[in-house]
């Protein structure tokens, strides 16, 4: 019996060393399948390959609204615009800032309806959520938003396909704050500046505590370091995806 068990078990261990040998000789022979296998998941954009020292700043609004007026005049203090992702909720509530933030040059771009988890919702309700939302802010700005950033950072295929069937962008990020966290402004500062790239995304909240506080420093180090700050629809590559730009495995936008 144990010679057989043994046996068994050689035959086994045999079978997956070939296995893994084939798996090799095809990713090796086959590297673009592979990618392709794995980069079939539909993503956002979460940064841009960019030679320039570009970055984009952008600003969550989902409930309070103590800063946003103080991070107007900061950015305006240094003639800087930023994305800012609206909840139609907080739009109706706060019309006027939303105007403020659109006479001082700053994007204003859709953050959902009402915060919902939008993976729990159908492609229809997605839709109707999002143009809610597009039409609250068209109607204080004048202008639709055409960039979309899910609620909670969270999103599968069919959230991802409905945005792009709208004609508008999912966007995430690849610098986190952690300002939601209530870090020092000195943490929060060494986070951003110690991430940031040419091309990348940065997120922050219009209503966390110590954001204003970082924010001046924060600009200021990477404008020494020669860094341009423009709003998101500014950074993104435009044109068609897969024709003009793809976006790898990473959620990087990269030109073809």
């Amino acid at each position: 019996m144990g010679k057989i068990l043994l046996f068994r078990k050689k035959r086994l261990t045999a079978l997956a060393c070939a296995l893994a040998a084939a798996l090799i000789f095809y990713v090796v022979n086959y590297p673009y399948a592979a990618t392709a296998a794995a980069t079939n998941r539909q993503l956002p954009i979460y940064c841009v390959q960019r030679d320039q020292k570009m970055v984009a700043i952008s600003f969550d609004a989902a409930w309070g609204n103590e800063d946003t007026q103080e991070l107007i005049d900061i950015m305006d203090r240094y003639d800087i615009t930023a994305t800012f992702f609206v909840v139609g909720s907080w739009v109706d509530k706060y019309p006027e800032s939303v105007k403020a933030l659109s006479d001082a040059g700053h994007e204003v771009m859709n953050h959902s309806n009402s915060h919902a988890h939008m993976s729990q919702l159908s492609t229809q309700e997605i839709v109707a959520d999002l143009n809610a939302c597009n039409d609250k802010i068209e109607a204080v700005t004048g202008v639709r938003p055409t960039l979309v950033r899910p609620p909670y950072g969270e999103y599968d295929d069919h959230v991802i396909n409905a945005v792009r069937s709208m004609g508008m962008e999912p966007i995430q990020w690849d610098v986190d704050s952690l300002d939601w966290k209530d870090l020092s402004a000195s943490e929060i500062t060494q986070r951003v500046v110690n991430k940031v790239q040419p091309g990348s995304i940065v997120l922050f909240h219009n209503a966390a505590l110590h954001t204003p506080e970082a924010l001046p420093g924060i600009i200021e180090t990477l404008l020494q370091e020669g860094y341009t700050f423009v709003p998101i629809s500014q950074i993104i590559l435009p044109g068609e995806c897969g024709t003009d730009y793809t976006i790898d495995h990473t959620g990087r936008q990269c030109p073809c």
